[in-house]
């Protein structure tokens, strides 16, 4: 009898150590890795559609070296199925944590679904999904995609404050089905359509693509006699969700002589290099800042969520507002 209490002793002892062992793992396993630089993770990106972009995926590599975070980095080539594919592909590969960002906002909970069971904790990053499930990622890091929109909005205001003529608004839409460009455009026509002085007269998407700004400024100019008008009306405002689409547009303009920054106000999202010269030269009136400086904040989220810590649900990051108004003495943007 003493022997087999000794023995039912010694087993309750063993699962014990075992439930207490298995409490560590995951923060042991992080510290280990984290020794051997042996942190994965999984980055799927857009593509490389523009400048910002461009930028936007080097800060992710630069901080993921600074980190010893070992990236494994996917271009989707604008393609949602090479997107859902790369995710699958982290997933076999076993990476702590999957980063992506998504080029439009549905069609995503299957393979999340996926990385969950996988136990692998996703950050969705730059844009925003909708799923049935909000447990489906961990969290997000990005800009206040609405709030850009606003931000373009009140800069008119503020130019025509004193003024009672009416306006005419060309608006230039990114990626349909993409919350940056459903987002901006909610927060624009939040602030705007409660001022009666203006209207969108005119609105169609450029697919965040400087080509496609530049297609829709040439079709509108033969259309109408290479003025810039829509059924005879003038344009006094380009909005424009993008940097990218905004120079494409604006380089048609210009082959056609027509000038923009005084009788034609431009207000733009991103604030590429290009973008903020032709500020400083008077052709651009307004940039909202759309940050692409993810890099650092999202390996920090990643390494969290990697040592089995939660993240917050939202980390939005600091962005400016460039306009005439404000000194031309802006620092370089490197991208």
């Amino acid at each position: 009898m003493h022997r087999i209490g000794f023995i039912c002793f010694s087993l309750a002892l063993c699962i014990v150590n075992l439930l207490s062992c298995s409490k560590e793992t995951k923060s042991q396993d992080f510290q280990e890795k984290k020794e051997n630089h042996k942190i994965i993770v999984g980055f799927s990106q857009i593509g490389a559609e523009s400048a910002w972009r461009i930028f936007n995926t080097k800060s992710m590599q630069q901080a993921a070296e600074q980190k010893n975070i070992k990236l494994l980095f996917s271009d989707a080539e604008q393609k949602q199925e090479n997107q859902i594919k790369a995710i699958r592909s982290f997933i076999v590969y076993q990476v702590d944590v999957i980063i992506f960002t998504p080029i439009v906002q549905d069609g995503w909970d299957n393979v999340l679904q996926e990385a969950k069971d996988a136990g692998i904790p996703v950050i969705v990053c730059d844009r925003k999904i909708k799923t049935k499930d909000d447990g489906l990622y961990a969290g997000y890091i990005g800009t206040d995609t609405i709030e850009e929109g606003r931000k373009a909005a009140m800069f008119l205001k503020r130019k025509f404050k004193n003024k009672d003529a009416h306006y005419s608004i060309l608006e230039l839409r990114g990626t349909d089905g993409s919350s940056a460009s459903e987002d901006r455009i909610k927060g624009f026509r939040e602030v705007i359509d409660k001022d009666p002085r203006f209207s969108v007269i005119y609105s169609e998407s450029g697919d965040f693509m400087r080509s496609r700004g530049q297609e829709i400024a040439r079709t509108i100019l033969n259309e109408n006699g290479n003025r810039l008008c829509i059924d005879g009306k003038k344009i006094d405002i380009i909005f424009s969700a993008n940097d990218g689409m905004t120079l494409g547009f604006l380089e048609e303009l210009e082959k056609h002589g027509i000038k923009t920054g005084k009788s034609i106000t431009v207000v733009t999202v991103d604030a590429q290099q290009e973008a903020v010269d032709k500020l400083k030269e008077g052709k651009i009136n307004c940039i909202v800042e759309c940050n692409p400086n993810l890099g650092s904040p999202a390996m920090e989220l990643a390494e969290m969520l990697a040592s089995g810590k939660s993240i917050p649900r939202s980390t939005i990051i600091d962005e400016q507002v460039f306009t005439e108004f404000d000194s031309k003495e802006i620092s370089e943007r490197g991208y």
